[in-house]
């Protein structure tokens, strides 16, 4: 069945939130969906559009890592979740090659060739949308069909809640939608699932080669696929575990009853193309060291540091001898070794103990947990800064379950498990304690509560 439905009718936000709510999206979460839809379908009529003109639109989330640092591109699990915030799109089919893309909210606009040849601006905005087209230029060759896009967003920029990634899978959606991508040899040969559509999407944002489907330059990060992941596959009212390279689904772990995610943007900068993007990859950069020094060492051809790990009962002891003993041109033996400990203590130990004592209801013990994978980032990944630090802490010591940061680093965001009954009153005294400490950063912080949402979805007809 369809997903398109005429573009008027998404000026009616009475009409589309109960098609939300059927999705996953809590009431209050539809109608502001409903709301952004609406100003994505005015940008589009303002654009020229017909409002009988067929459209298909789509809600893309964002992710809270609840725990996983810097561990996917590592081979590495994570424990994941979608928000209710994210990116409203609305797409219409062009018979030409040209993309014309519109912010609804900032009125800007961005015009460009369905081409292999695309090069994009680093450092705006216009770099994800523009990447895409490249990418899907080259791995789908034939006549593909421009489109004229609307989007509008409430997911906080630059705060490590995966907002390029949104935005590029937004992207993809549409046009590939609009080109049945999907009926694409090329696609069905190396795209098996909405998995393995993750991993492909993680690799257009790497650069990397997927399958038989080449890459190019990316966006300038070495990332994983556990945003994408996140994105695509996580369900309402759950966490999902998963480990990676390939994406392999692992477990749903039910949120208690009771609790709800508080989220604080810290308002430092998290951009991974902009200035933090050197200490992104330096992480990256530090993992792919070990595995390198690894393979020197004993021979062996393991891909990245989770297989290195999992090669024998003793490998993990292996490694550390090794690390005690070997350098390396670009790193120092401690910094390695910080790096390899991090890992294996958050995929191997503290995600699989966290993962159990919620489902156990232990409470106390996913707090150690938590506690603990924070410290780590703190003192061995090197990824905090002191604004996450004190949002981490903060929360504890006004009593929430758990508190941690997450996302790249190095800026970004801190979750906080708390009851929802004291949520509102544990939200404000967070963001004036907060604020407080750090009044520099009041206005570009936000504080706001999220339940675990739905994964991507197009709120058409057949929702």
């Amino acid at each position: 069945m369809s997903h398109s439905i005429p573009l008027y009718k998404f000026l009616d936000p009475v009409m589309i939130s109960p098609r939300l709510v059927r999705a996953g999206l809590s009431e209050q979460a539809a109608m502001e969906k409903a709301q952004l839809l609406n100003k994505s379908a005015q940008a589009l009529r303002q654009a020229g559009i017909a409002d009988e003109i067929e459209a298909n639109a789509f809600f893309v989330p964002g992710r809270i890592e609840v725990l996983g640092k810097h561990t996917d591109y590592a081979g590495g699990r994570s424990i994941v979740a979608a928000t209710d915030k994210g990116f409203c799109l609305i797409a219409t089919r062009r018979d030409d090659s040209t993309v014309r893309i519109t912010d609804a909210v900032s009125d800007e606009e961005v015009t460009f060739p369905l081409s292999s040849q695309l090069v994009a601006k680093t450092g705006h905005w216009s770099n994800y949308p523009m990447t895409v087209a490249r990418r899907i230029s080259r791995n789908f060759p034939g006549s593909l069909c421009g489109a004229d896009i609307a989007f509008a967003g409430d997911l906080p920029p630059a705060a490590g809640m995966s907002s390029s990634s949104a935005l590029m899978i937004a992207i993809f959606l549409a046009l590939s939608r609009i080109n049945h991508l999907d009926r694409h040899d090329a696609y069905i040969s190396n795209i098996d699932g909405m998995e393995s559509l993750a991993g492909y999407l993680a690799t257009i944002e790497n650069g990397q080669n997927f399958a038989a489907l080449t890459g190019d330059k990316g966006v300038g990060t070495f990332g994983g696929s556990e945003d994408h992941t996140a994105i695509l596959n996580c369900k309402t009212g759950m966490l999902s575990q998963y480990s990676y390279c390939p994406v392999r689904f692992e477990r749903l772990i039910v949120v208690p009853a009771g609790y709800i995610f508080a989220v604080a943007t810290s308002g430092v900068i998290a951009e991974k193309t902009g200035a933090a993007l050197a200490k992104y990859n330096r992480a990256s950069q530090l993992a792919s060291a070990v595995v390198q020094i690894w393979r020197d060492e004993t021979g062996r051809d393991d891909p990245h540091l989770a297989a290195a790990i999992s090669s024998s009962a003793d490998a993990a002891d292996r490694m550390r001898s090794i690390l005690r003993r070997r350098s390396h041109a670009n790193f120092t033996a401690d910094e390695l070794t910080d790096r390899f400990e991090q890992f294996y203590a958050e995929s191997e130990q503290i995600i699989p103990a966290a993962g159990e004592a919620i489902i156990e209801k232990d409470m106390a013990e996913f707090a150690a947990q938590v506690d603990r994978s924070q410290k780590l980032a703190q003192n061995k990944l090197g990824n905090q800064v002191e604004q996450t630090i004190f949002l981490a802490h903060c929360a504890r010591q006004l009593g929430a379950i758990g508190a941690s940061a997450f996302g790249a680093g190095f800026g970004g965001s801190v979750w906080a498990l708390t009851a929802i009954d004291t949520a509102k009153k544990f939200l404000q005294n967070w963001a004036e304690q907060y604020h407080e400490k750090f009044p520099q950063f009041a206005a570009q912080s936000s504080f706001f509560l999220t339940q675990p949402g739905p994964a991507a979805f197009e709120p058409g007809l057949s929702v």
